[in-house]
């Protein structure tokens, strides 16, 4: 019973924090690059892990390591540029809504690569929930003309990363502690992080009052909506299913809309619409 419980309130919290993430990187682009951004967002989750778990990393064995690596890269280390360079030309609303594809990728990675079971229902939910992406992406780029919405599919090849991720993680990493997992990640990512951070001048115009003001909102999404978020989404993957902690997403829209609408973005009904059919896909694909 205490599972059932903590299952869903792990569940809440992740909607929260990671539906949030998006205006913190709105915040961010103010006065960063994207590169910028998610080299940032790293870097301040990899201080904050390794200063508090460092210890935790002595618990991944050592075979374990390639995975660690793995999930580093295709949980947080591409997708944290893909949503950066994303939300430089579409609204962090719209992003919300077409992150919500990730736990139906999850769905479809599982079943083509990871022997998960499929059902009739399941493959009805994958093409509502593609269909309704498409109508998100097309509606967008005639509602906003001066937006370019082909960066939507940044959006959508960063969900595969995700969906790759939860099953790398259920397959190869359930036995290994939530929070090592963490901090090994970040401990893999730091360097690269930094490197590709200096390339883009960024020391450089430290000074500056809006990019120490955009620093401040990426530090905090580096260490609530990264670093802590992902130890609270792998204990979830290990007590539930990759599918079920996927669908933490299905939430992230609702609390995205909230901020989006707050900063004034404009959502027109047929982009609502398109969101509401993703969902609905997304909760056929994860019926049994």
């Amino acid at each position: 019973m205490e599972s059932k419980h903590t299952k869903w309130l792990l569940l809440a919290a992740l909607a929260l924090i990671w539906g949030s993430s998006f205006i913190l990187i709105k915040r961010g682009l103010v006065g960063l690059n994207p590169f910028q951004v998610g080299s940032l967002r790293m870097l301040f989750a990899a201080a904050f892990l390794l200063l508090f778990c460092f210890k935790s990393l002595a618990q991944i064995p050592r075979n374990k390591w390639k995975y660690i690596a793995l999930t580093a890269l295709t949980g947080t280390f591409v997708p944290a540029f893909l949503f950066a360079i994303a939300q430089s030309e579409i609204d962090s609303s719209i992003s919300a809504i077409l992150n919500s594809l990730t736990p139906l990728n999850a769905l479809i990675l599982g079943v083509m690569f990871f022997g998960l079971a499929f059902q009739r229902n399941q493959f009805v939910g994958v093409v509502i929930g593609l269909a309704g992406s498409l109508l998100l992406i097309l509606s967008g780029a005639s509602h906003n003309p001066d937006q370019n919405y082909f960066y939507a599919l940044f959006v959508v090849v960063a969900t595969l990363c995700y969906a790759a991720n939860v099953n790398f993680i259920k397959k190869y990493l359930s036995d290994v502690n939530p929070i090592s997992i963490t901090t090994g990640n970040f401990a893999v990512l730091a360097i690269p992080a930094l490197v590709i951070l200096s390339g883009t001048g960024f020391f450089g115009q430290i000074s500056e009052s809006n990019v120490q003001h955009s620093v401040m909102f990426i530090a905090i999404l580096g260490i609530v909506g990264t670093g802590i978020a992902n130890i609270l989404f792998f204990k979830l993957i290990q007590m539930t299913s990759p599918v079920f902690a996927a669908s933490s997403a299905y939430l992230f829209p609702v609390v995205a809309i909230f901020w989006g609408v707050l900063d004034g973005e404009d959502l027109g009904w047929i982009q609502l619409v398109g969101g509401i059919i993703i969902l609905l896909g997304v909760y056929l694909s994860s019926k049994k």
